[in-house]
């Protein structure tokens, strides 16, 4: 038992990856797409026995989630990384809500399907797929363990003052509107990296964590828990996204029924999957927009503005919240690489003691490190983030009572 495979199902699609306990090195990665379509594609990463990566992409059926996964582990065994299930410690899943079940990764039996059954309504198009993933593996191996790790159980640690809407209660009461926050494995990972980089322990550390990709979030972290974030009961709330528009006045959902006849499905797609950054310049990827806006598009000019406008909003509200700021980290694809919505965002908060580092910042190459300079008060770190390898440290924890 000294590996550990984690699963991200989606309607479609299974995204997998494999690691070994000891060094949670990744060994085995893949992807299954166009599940249930009449071709469906398999593609998958191994290490070879002399420690070099091989490849291989194939093109064929897969009419369910069950022959994916069944294909999943006969290709594993075919590359020679894994002999039988009996190697696997645990199957790690994202389940990307939890409500306010589950704080922590859960070992799933028939209780807890149930409870993820019953949250479908507050994630439609996630918790489905999620236990279409588990029920597979579950059939597939009764006797190895299910972990479900919650993209919101990082931030059950929020206080009522951050997550209740200012509403009647009954709808809190009887219907769970309240904020939830999303992207909780991200941030919780590079807190705990954040705290390693600091040299001083997780509980001792209050950060702003801002993962920033496609999607995009912002949290405060105090003693180590997440006190208050950006995205509330659906990701639709925060920051500027790629096809999201994050915060507006709600009354806008009202002003468009009445007056340009939009219904909810349309206000859905639009706020949703036609908004943000898409909907200001016509593009959602940030690579795209720079170079636009350096051809001299206004509106690119602009999306870049109003994504960095609204970053610093937060990310003086969670200063000011916390109070003491021992490191801002950013991370996610345009976190990690976007030296440029770095700087705008950054640049003069110096007055809160973050003092950014212009060469740090603008020097290419991945990996962690600081951005700021030595004297800054305030760390500014740049850190990747690593969602799979938090599921099968937690799923492995959970299972064992180790960990990492």
């Amino acid at each position: 038992m000294n590996k550990v495979m984690v699963i991200n199902s989606g309607s479609s699609s299974i995204k997998y990856k494999l690691y070994r306990t000891d060094t949670w090195r990744s060994v085995a990665a893949g992807t299954l797409t166009r599940i249930g379509e009449p071709e469906g594609e398999i593609k998958c990463r191994w290490q070879g026995e002399d420690g070099e990566d091989r490849n291989r992409a194939q093109t064929l059926p897969i009419p369910n989630h069950r022959v994916g996964l069944d294909r999943i582990v006969a290709g594993l065994r075919e590359n020679g990384v894994l002999a039988d299930a009996s190697e696997l410690a645990a199957i790690g899943h994202r389940v990307v809500h939890g409500g306010e079940h589950f704080s922590q990764a859960t070992v799933v039996d028939d209780a807890a399907v149930a409870v993820i059954r019953g949250l479908i309504p507050l994630a439609p198009l996630h918790n489905p797929a999620a236990l279409d993933g588990i029920e597979v593996a579950r059939e597939l191996f009764p006797d190895l363990p299910q972990v479900a790790v919650f993209d919101n159980a990082f931030h059950q640690t929020m206080p009522p003052e951050a997550y209740r809407y200012a509403i009647p209660e009954y709808l809190y009461r009887d219907h769970r509107v309240r904020r939830y926050g999303f992207h909780g494995t991200s941030h919780y990972f590079v807190a705990k990296r954040a705290a390693v980089l600091l040299g001083r322990p997780l509980a001792e550390c209050n950060l702003i964590t801002l993962h920033l990709g496609n999607g995009a979030s912002a949290t405060a972290v105090r003693a180590g828990r997440s006190v208050d974030t950006s995205m509330g009961m659906t990701p639709l709330e925060g920051l500027v996204m790629g096809t999201r528009c994050g915060d507006i006045d709600p009354a806008i959902h009202f002003y468009l029924c009445r007056n340009a006849g939009l219904d909810t499905d349309a206000l859905d797609a639009l706020f949703n999957r036609q908004s943000g950054l898409l909907g200001i310049c016509g593009v959602n990827d940030m690579r795209e927009i720079h170079r636009l806006a350096g051809e001299g598009d206004a509106n690119a000019e602009l999306a870049i503005g109003i994504f960095c406008h609204r970053l610093r909003k937060y990310l003086g509200a969670y200063y000011a919240e916390l109070g003491r700021v021992d490191a801002v980290v950013f991370t996610g694809g345009i976190g990690e690489n976007d030296s440029e919505v770095r700087r705008r965002t950054c640049t003069g908060l110096e007055a809160l003691g973050i003092h950014l580092d212009p060469g740090a910042n603008a020097a290419r190459g991945g990996g962690e490190r600081a951005i700021s300079t030595a004297a800054s008060p305030v760390q500014v770190l740049v850190i990747p983030t690593n969602e799979e390898l938090e599921i099968a440290q937690q799923a492995f924890a959970a299972v064992t009572g180790e960990t990492n």
